[in-house]
């Protein structure tokens, strides 16, 4: 993944996730691409900022993810999933840097 911005792969990763769940109707591969972009950014954000700083944004993905859902039935899904993936984006380049791995 060398050059991809773990912002990106964390904000990829809840968009791409959700897209799968939907539109292949099995949210158990949704799961699978939400889980294995977060594996990949958890493990540049451990190189970029270190182990408590990838704990934390780890954190905040899984809570990014979670918080999807009571927003989704406020905003509509696709809006939620945006603007919780531009949160997390945002913390992750603010928090671990710009840098890719």
């Amino acid at each position: 993944m060398a050059g991809v911005s773990a912002s990106l792969v964390a904000a990829g990763g809840l968009v791409g996730g959700y897209g799968v769940a939907r539109w292949t109707k099995r949210r158990e591969l949704g799961g699978v691409a939400l889980v294995a972009a977060g594996a990949v950014a958890a493990r540049s954000w451990q190189r970029q900022a270190g182990v408590a700083t990838a704990a934390g944004l780890t954190g905040a993905y899984v809570a990014a993810f979670a918080g999807a859902h009571p927003l989704a039935k406020k905003v509509g899904s696709w809006p939620a999933v945006f603007a919780l993936a531009g949160g997390m984006a945002a913390a992750s380049w603010l928090v671990a840097g710009r840098g890719g791995e």
